[in-house]
């Protein structure tokens, strides 16, 4: 399955008071045999019964429209929900799997610390992440374990089975068995999409920017939905490397930032110089 092209999706908005607008950034990647999504964001069951998300999540304020889910989004493409064959996640909390319900014949992939904390759910932070009902739906799983190889400067990196040009990178810190996937597309183009191993595209800009009051309330929020804190900060590093490289070109990106987005958008659309 050769990666041809890839649209990115907005499949949850957050309106949240603490720090604005946030984002749910999904990739919907064309391959020479189906569709793959890289996480899938909030779905129907959710939209149609919200305290599926918690209350956590519900603080936060999302919008919860049904046009926004993975589903209804791959069927204004001309696609069918079964033309999903993998939803490879970069971890299993409830706006970044809460739409893989909506594709039930999809195999998904995640890292096996990642499956494992999920399920046990042995601290508090992780009995409001994961929701039972998300774990619980997901019947055709394929985890990640071991060394792994090398892989743009990241060890551990596991090829995803099924999809050729694309590895799940494990990232731990925002939770434990979190990942980033990194993809090849059309043989050429590097995408890195880090899921909320950063939450804003300032932590991995220049380290001596001006820090405004709305990039210290996302930081504070990082912070506080991070489950090792200690690895975040070094994740930045690792990624603010990776986006500034010389030797490769590589868009990395996150999961929640609405600027990176829309510029990946743009971009995929040609409207966007030096894409």
């Amino acid at each position: 399955m050769t990666i041809n092209k890839v649209h990115h999706l907005n499949c949850g908005t957050f309106a949240s008071l603490l720090v604005g607008t946030l984002v749910s950034h999904v990739l919907l990647c064309e391959t020479s045999d189906g569709l793959v999504l890289v996480d899938s964001g909030i779905g129907i069951l959710d939209i149609e019964s919200p305290r599926r998300l918690g209350r956590a999540a519900l603080l936060l304020r999302p919008r919860l429209r049904r046009e926004e889910t993975a589903a209804y989004q791959v069927a204004a493409l001309g696609y069918s929900t079964s033309d999903i064959r993998h939803i490879v996640a970069t971890h299993l909390d409830y706006d970044h799997i809460g739409g893989a319900s909506d594709f039930p014949a999809a195999r998904v992939h995640t890292t096996a610390v990642e499956l494992r904390t999920a399920r046990t759910q042995r601290s508090l932070p992780d009995r409001f992440r994961y929701r039972r009902s998300h774990v619980e739906a997901l019947t055709h799983i394929e985890t990640y374990d071991g060394v792994g190889e090398k892989l743009l400067g990241f060890t551990g990196a596991h090829p995803i089975n099924g999809v050729r040009d694309m590895w799940l990178v494990p990232l731990p810190g925002h939770t434990a068995g979190h990942a980033g996937v990194a993809l090849r597309v059309g043989g050429r183009r590097w995408l890195f999409h880090a899921g909320d191993a950063f939450f804003d595209h300032h932590a991995i800009g220049p380290t001596d920017q001006p820090r405004t009051l709305r990039i210290r309330k996302v930081s504070a929020m990082e912070g506080l939905l991070a489950a090792e804190h200690n690895k975040v900060e070094r994740n930045h590093a690792r990624l603010r490397d990776l986006a500034h490289t010389k030797s490769a070109s590589v868009s990395v990106f996150c999961s929640h930032d609405p600027v990176m987005l829309g510029e990946l958008q743009r971009c995929a659309q040609g409207s966007l110089p030096g894409c």
